[in-house]
């Protein structure tokens, strides 16, 4: 009898951790099963939850395994997948270290507050509206989100991120810059991420900038055109000799100094960049045919800059006219 008992004791503890550590049940369609543990949910709760989604085949052995370890209190909530035939050991050990799904909206350099916008608007684990921000009022970068958070506290996230991070800036710019106020900064940082692609670029075109504000002078930003023809949006072609002309409130070869606003949202590379620029006598700048820029310090030299890359131009057109 005693013997029957121990054997029985034997391989009901094997059952257990076969359960516990072997092969879990396959997921019911597919190769993974998502579950979301809401947020307060209990180690009872979690466990019928993973029952009924079919990822463990037994509520007991995990409550017991999870109590046993000390796993229970430690249990945390979110969006888990979990692969077909995943171990319990495996389902809990996720769960205990929060391995849960990740969801971004990314907003790169140089967005509009429209296009981020869109960008929140259309993610679908995100829940309610969000209104379009002032532009410039967000900082560009990849955001992690989770399932059923609100479009509003998504964006929210993201004006709180440029607000600290213009905030320290600020604190720190050189103390000549020609800027009054954080808001100048943002706009001028908007130009600068508009005019170049390339990082290394950033601080001399910012440099540009700011003699030229100095000196009076117009700032001439092609991109602050766009901005006033199409909010920002790629126009798909080049400008026009009249709407270089026409006036509008962003055309800043008709209006003198910044903008009424940013155009886009600059990144901390921009920020950073017109806030301690580099000492520099440049007042011009002018595309070099290579995706970049060449600079100069008198109005001679710019204007050969210019006509190079007009014949430059003028190649170009001629060889894709063959």
């Amino acid at each position: 009898m005693v013997g029957a008992l121990l054997a029985l004791a034997i391989l009901g503890g094997g059952w257990l951790v076969w359960a516990y550590r072997g092969p879990g049940p396959k997921a019911p369609e597919g190769a993974a099963t998502t579950v979301i543990l809401p947020r307060g949910s209990s180690v009872g709760e979690i466990a019928r939850d993973l029952k009924a989604a079919g990822v463990i085949g037994s509520r007991h052995v995990f409550l017991l395994a999870a109590q046993l370890g000390g796993a229970a209190r430690r249990l945390k909530a979110g969006e888990y997948e979990f692969a077909s035939g995943q171990s319990m050991a495996r389902v809990l050990s996720d769960i205990e270290h929060g391995r849960v799904v990740r969801h971004f909206v990314a907003v790169p350099e140089g967005w509009t507050s429209e296009m981020a916008a869109d960008a929140v608007r259309a993610e679908p684990v995100l829940t309610g509206d969000v209104e379009t921000p002032p532009e410039g009022s967000i900082l560009p970068d990849s955001y992690q989100v989770e399932r059923g958070e609100a479009r509003a506290h998504v964006m929210q996230r993201m004006r709180a991120s440029r607000d600290k991070l213009l905030a320290q800036l600020w604190a720190s710019r050189s103390p000549d810059v020609p800027l009054q106020t954080p808001e100048q900064a943002v706009t001028l940082a908007s130009l600068v991420e508009k005019e170049t692609g390339i990082p290394a670029e950033r601080p001399r075109i910012a440099a540009v900038f700011e003699n030229r504000l100095r000196a009076g002078m117009k700032l001439e930003s092609d991109p602050t055109i766009i901005y006033g023809i199409s909010q920002g949006r790629p126009l798909g072609r080049g400008l026009t000799m009249k709407e270089v002309v026409t006036a509008t409130p962003y055309n800043t070869y008709r209006i003198a100094g910044l903008p009424p606003t940013p155009i886009a949202n600059p990144g901390r590379a921009s920020l950073a960049a017109v806030l301690n620029p580099p000492k520099s006598d440049e007042l011009f700048f002018v595309a070099d045919g290579t995706g970049g820029h060449v600079f100069a310090s008198t109005y001679a030299q710019h204007v050969a800059n210019v006509a190079k890359w007009r014949t430059i131009e003028r190649q170009r057109a001629a060889g894709a006219g063959k």
